[in-house]
Parts: C-alpha cells; structure tokens; sequence
C-alpha cells in the first residue's frame, strides 16, 4: 500500500520537497494529474478516459484557495495578479489543486509556501465556492482556508512563481478590485459576502453552489 513519509515542518526541506513534488505533476489537457503511484495513475487516467471524455466533458477539479492575513498588515489580505492560460490578467489569492491524500490545511501551507515563501498558522476553514465558467470548460470546487503569517519566519512574500504570478501585494480587504477583475474563485468569495476579519460562516447560509 502507498503512504506518505512524514516529513519534517518549516525546514528548506520541506520547501525543496513541496517543489519538486510540484515539478513531477503531469499536465493533461490543461488540467493537472498529480504523480501518483504508477497502478493508481494508470486506472485514474483509464477513468477519466472511459468515464468523463466518453461524456465529453472532464469532471470538475478541486483547489485550495488560501486568505492570508498578517498582524504587520492590519485588514489586509495577501493578493497576486495571474500569469497563465485561465483567468490572465485577473487577481487571485495564493492556491493551487489538492494533492492525492493530502489535508485542506496541509495543501493551504503547502501552496502559500511554494508560491509566497511565506509559513502560515492558525489554518481554518473559511468557504467553499462552485466556479463554472462554461466558455472557459473551466469548473472548480474551491475550498477556501484562512491564515496567519507565522512571524517566526520572513514575514513578507516573494514571488517564487513569476512565470505565474505578477507579484504580491498587502491590499485591504475593502479596497479590492472590482468583481470582473478578480480570478473566479475569488470572485466567488467576494459575492458571497465573506469576511476574513469575522470568523462567522454566515455567508454559507442558503449557498447552494451556484456559480458565475
């Protein structure tokens, strides 16, 4: 049976680790497949061929979007700007797919480290959206975690992902671009009325999934 090592906490290890792991995805028609042990990528991809394709359509993805907010940036959120084929041009927040076996909040730690160098603390839940952008075949479950910048670390980001991502910015959370600006996921977020300064989930009251 396959099992994940454990692997040691906010070391350059797990950096180095958390990069290579991302450079041994595949990249399948635009969606990413995970490196997964050789039988269950074979039968992962069998399903996808024999199940979605034959339906024409690829099932939705799942990504991890991450709030990050930092105590040297009162009300503020940590916001990129996208480089890539889906949603160029747009503002997102740090993310990416969850990965074969890992946690909501493993994946959030995981994404804000490989994407902004930066260590988080106090993980938790803070949304789920349904993103469908049918001009795009783009559809997307996003979980959305909160964090704080665990200080005990460099405590301001770096671009390690430029091919990706324009740069990083402290904006306050009312002083967002506009909706048709922001990455869809996002987008989402925002209309739905979040607040990542309260931590009630009112805004989930009577969400229902619908998308864009």
């Amino acid at each position: 049976m396959y099992q994940r090592r454990r692997r040691p906490r906010g070391s350059d290890f797990d950096f180095q680790r958390s990069r290579q792991h991302r450079q041994r995805s595949a990249v399948v028609e635009g969606a990413e497949l995970t490196s997964l042990p050789a039988a269950t990528e074979r039968v992962f991809q069998g399903t996808m061929t024999t199940g979605a394709q034959r339906r024409g359509r690829w099932r939705p993805g799942v990504g991890v979007g991450v709030v990050v907010t930092s105590c040297k940036h009162p009300h503020c959120v940590l916001l990129g700007k996208r480089k890539g084929s889906f949603g160029a041009g747009s503002f997102q927040l740090p993310g990416g797919h969850l990965e074969f076996g890992e946690s909501w909040e493993e994946c959030a730690k995981r994404e804000t480290l490989e994407e902004a160098a930066l260590h988080l603390k106090n993980v938790r839940f803070a949304s789920v959206v349904n993103s469908f952008i049918e001009k795009e075949n783009y559809h997307y479950v996003t979980i959305l975690m909160k964090g704080e910048v665990d200080l005990t670390y460099d405590s301001e980001p770096k671009n390690i992902e430029p091919e990706k991502n324009e740069s990083w910015e402290w904006i306050p959370w009312e002083e967002f671009p506009p909706g048709e600006q922001l990455f869809w996921a996002l987008r989402c977020l925002k209309e739905q009325g979040y607040d990542p300064f309260r931590e009630e989930l009112d805004h989930l009251v009577g969400y229902k999934g619908n998308h864009l």
